[in-house]
């Protein structure tokens, strides 16, 4: 099959901020090629992201739809789909695509060959790139070590294009003009004046033949004229303007102004340029194509206001540099202007598909107002292409440009947009908590200060919020959260409410303040509505991540089925959103949840379905807590090894990002999976590592699994030590017999008691029924049945739904245990039951049980052999009705006492 050969040209003003230019080049032409159809078709089934960006070869409904295909793609995502496609292509045909230029590459182009260049997969695919090296070098161009990178694992040759000798050019004469006798001689010449130069050397010679030096005669070539009198300046540029010095004032207008239009140009620009008729510029083009001199032909534009002309290329940079460099600055400025103008007003409605273009015309000419204007749509064209780099390059030359011009309410509010622009390239970049994050969000604050209202405001608070939120700066987002409300409240506009209400919950949540975050998230997704998803730029869906975390605190307040059912409603909406970014947030939290209701096959299933999307799309952040979460099933399962390898993966993957939020509960896990792996003092350091960070951020979502979960390592190390029998590692320790020593026993005893204590105060009754199954178990192996029945039967009477989960059903278990071993009390004539609770109607009188035990101070670290507290009296409340509001939603937030309330 004939092989599909094109050709992409990076180009010097604007090349290194236009993301992908020259393979965009080579695509498209590609696509408008005959048989162009059939790539138009590959690129819509594998690289859809790349098709949105040729809108030339799609009808507006086709980009319209394509638009919503690639909603939530990324940079990792588009270097696999174009990878696809080309492989896709070279099933039945060599593809040759040649990139000139390079040393003015952007970065994107040079990431995608790369990548291209690591594929291990076959494809018939040849990629042939030049640059300058000493441009390379001078610029200190990333092209340098990526060709190094390449090079060093034989993932490309380097040609190096020596100088021609005597004999090259002789015979490359020779060739050119086959049955001439001088081949040899002018040869001698031309080598000793072009010192061997290929693009020298050739183009001499195409001056021999428009000179008239070099001459058919009787139908064979010959040289006119004496060789000792040819003349050839020394240097390629010299010998350009001279060239230029025989062109006539026309052709020299035509070729300047066209020099300043680009290296590649449409003749109705430049008759703009020159005030002429465009079939005039096109002859004089023509012409000079036709000759060889200086340009070739390069197909038709057709703008949007329905102008047709022909288009040309330079035959070489060299000579577009020439060109304009000889020009004056007042005429460059001028020219640049008009074309500036011209084209800007061909587009209409349109000219963000050319907007670099744009911005380097209005740059160059003066008039910064428009070049700022274009350089802001360049950087959100570089965002929607993932190409973060060459966003940053754009956005922050835009604010340079602004900080010129004299300081006025327009330049402020012109920099408030550009840097709200600016915050995803640089969180991509940088990640979401770098400094230069917030340098930005502190400017941003600075500008909406003095030229926004209310609404901007509100956005703009959105970017410290993140910040501190992903820091676990719980009290910090807090504060920001609130004052985002305040705005919302004023506004009174839904979206805002919708927010800002969710923007309240979630520290709530982290905090360990369940029922107030319940609240708030319970008001937002009632206030969400579907089509507001890029309304404010969010990554995610709002009302995806409402019914996320809504779902996780129903659990956590003991009731399993309404998360369940809530759960569900989010991976439903999120998978009607299309949005892959919401649809890993959503798969995220259904996973925590179904693992917590102990249905593993269904966690699996989505975190398999999450791990996938995030190799799909790139979401580095959301793979590192996919492998922790995949680890933590491993580990519960019998595989603690292979659980907490991928804990220790995941964990390392996601401190690298600098975000901190959740750490705590993934500390704990990687805790509980040492404990499951015997490596007892590794689980109780990296307990005290938690420990210490819950105390710094306050982040106690977690707290209570910490206590418990230490009250487990204690006793399995202690079994460990003295070989006892231990049925089952974390969660629950089921058969640890009564041997052991009684300070070990009392300490585990302390941990629960703590745990107990810790979810009570946060009303976090699923919770506080493990640490009570834990708790009783204990009691049960030191024969005080009677009391592990009273205090566990009081908790799980407490629920009134999710009794076939797993914590229940154990629950249960052990209450039947505990029964038929006599443990529970005979009801005596002035004592009543606890009764099950049926409903919020008919929920009994509060009762209580009071049960006298030991306790341990705790301050965070354990400490073997410490002494115990005197007896401490526990109060274990069935309670039947709602819990009475607790005194921090008045503002303050109660600490954990260390004496307990009866």
């Amino acid at each position: 099959p004939v092989p599909w050969i094109t050709r992409g040209q990076c180009i010097e003003h604007y090349g290194a901020g236009e993301a992908y230019l020259p393979i965009l080049d080579a695509l498209e032409h590609l696509c408008r090629a005959p048989g162009g159809d059939h790539l138009v078709e590959l690129l819509d089934r594998y690289a859809p992201t790349w098709l949105v960006q040729m809108p030339a070869v799609l009808g507006t409904a086709d980009v319209a739809a394509l638009q919503r295909r690639v909603v939530g793609a990324t940079h990792e995502r588009m270097l696999r789909e174009v990878t696809g496609a080309l492989e896709a292509l070279t099933t039945d045909s060599t593809v040759i695509l040649v990139l000139e230029d390079l040393h003015w590459s952007d970065y994107s182009t040079l990431d995608l060959l790369s990548f291209l260049a690591r594929r291990q997969s076959p494809a018939r695919l040849l990629i042939i790139g030049t640059y300058r090296p000493a441009d390379v070098l001078r610029r200190e161009h990333p092209l340098y070590p990526v060709k190094q990178e390449l090079h060093l694992h034989g993932q490309c040759e380097e040609i190096s294009v020596r100088s021609l000798t005597t004999e090259d050019v002789g015979e490359y004469l020779a060739r050119q003009f086959a049955g001439g006798t001088f081949a040899t001689t002018l040869g001698a010449v031309v080598h000793h004046r072009t010192e061997g130069n290929p693009l020298f050397m050739v183009t001499v010679v195409k001056d021999f033949v428009t000179q008239g030096i070099i001459a058919r005669r009787d139908g064979q070539w010959d040289l006119v004229g004496e060789i000792g009198k040819i003349e050839v300046p020394s240097g390629l540029r010299r010998f350009i303007e001279q060239q230029l010095t025989r062109s006539t004032p026309e052709e020299h207008a035509v070729l300047e102004a066209a020099s300043v239009v680009g290296m590649d140009f449409s003749v109705a620009a430049v008759a703009v340029a020159l005030g002429m008729d465009s079939a005039g510029v096109e002859a004089t083009c023509e012409a000079l194509a036709r000759r060889g001199q200086f340009l070739r032909a390069h197909g038709v534009s057709t703008w949007p206001d329905g102008t047709v002309a022909a288009r040309y290329r330079f035959l070489h940079a060299l000579y577009q540099e020439v060109l304009y460099e000889r020009m004056s600055a007042g005429r460059r400025i001028g020219i640049h202007r008009q074309v500036g103008a011209r084209v800007e007003a061909a587009y209409g409605n349109r000219t963000t598909e050319i907007a670099t273009e744009l911005a380097v015309h209005f740059e160059q000419g003066q008039d910064m107002p428009r070049a700022v204007q274009y350089l802001g749509h360049a950087g959100e064209n570089a965002i929607r292409q993932n190409a973060h780099v060459e966003a940053i390059r754009l956005l922050t030359h835009a604010i340079a440009l602004l900080h010129t011009q004299p300081d006025t309410p327009e330049r402020a509010q012109q920099e408030l947009g550009l840097s709200l622009l600016l915050r995803t390239p640089l969180a991509a970049t940088k990640g979401y908590v770098a400094p230069e994050l917030e340098h930005a969000y502190t400017r941003a604050l600075e500008l909406c200060k003095q030229v926004g209202g209310p609404p901007q405001l509100f956005m703009v608070l959105g970017g410290p919020y993140a910040l501190h939120l992903l820091r676990a700066e719980l009290r910090a987002a807090s504060r920001v959260a609130e004052e985002r409300m305040r705005l919302a409240e004023s506004l009174q506009f839904d979206l805002f409410l919708q927010v800002a209400h969710f923007s309240l919950g979630v520290p709530l949540l982290f905090m360990g303040d369940f029922t107030q975050a319940r609240l708030h998230l319970e008001r937002s997704v009632a206030l969400y509505k579907p089509q507001q998803l890029s309304a404010l730029g969010h990554l995610y869906d709002p009302g995806v991540m409402s019914l996320s975390q809504l779902a996780f605190v129903l659990w956590l307040l003991g009731y399993p089925d309404q998360a369940r059912q809530r759960i569900q409603e989010t991976l439903t909406l999120a998978r009607d959103l299309a949005h892959p970014f919401s649809l890993a947030y959503a798969l995220g939290w259904a996973a925590r949840t179904y693992r917590l209701r102990g249905e593993q096959q269904a966690s699996h299933e989505l975190e398999d379905e999450w791990l996938g999307l995030c190799t799909e799309y790139g979401f580095s952040h959301q793979f590192a807590m996919a492998t922790i979460s995949q680890g933590w099933g491993f580990a519960e399962e019998g595989q603690p090894e292979a659980g907490l390898m991928q804990i220790r993966q995941g964990l390392t993957a996601y401190r690298a990002t600098g975000e901190e939020l959740g750490s705590s509960s993934y500390v704990i896990l990687l805790a509980e999976a040492y404990g499951r792996t015997g490596r007892f003092a590794e689980a109780l350091t990296t307990f005290s590592e938690a420990q210490a960070f819950v105390h710094k951020t306050e982040e106690r979502f977690w707290e209570a699994e910490l206590y418990r979960l230490q009250g487990e390592v204690t006793l399995q190390q202690e079994a460990r030590a003295h070989e006892l029998e231990v049925g089952s590692l974390i969660p629950q320790v089921s058969s640890l017999k009564p041997l052991a020593p009684n300070g070990v026993a009392r300490e585990a005893e302390a941990w629960f008691l703590k745990a107990i204590a810790v979810a009570r105060q946060q009303q976090a009754k699923s919770f506080e029924l493990r640490s009570t199954v834990s708790l009783a178990r204990l009691w049960h192996k030191q024969g005080k049945a009677r009391e592990a029945h009273q205090v566990l039967s009081a908790i799980h009477d407490w629920f009134t739904e999710g009794f076939d989960t797993k914590d229940l059903q154990e629950a249960k278990a052990l209450l039947d245990t505990l029964s038929r071993e006599g443990g529970r009390e005979e009801t005596q004539p002035n004592q009543k039951r606890f009764p099950t609770r049926q409903s919020e109607q008919d929920a009994p009188e509060e009762h209580s049980v009071v049960v006298t035990t030991m306790n341990q101070e705790l301050s965070g670290e354990r400490t073997a052999g410490t002494a115990l507290s005197p007896p401490l009296r526990l109060a274990v409340v069935n309670r039947g009705k709602r819990p009475p509001q607790p005194s921090h939603l008045q503002g303050r937030k109660p600490r954990i006492r260390d004496k307990r309330r009866t």
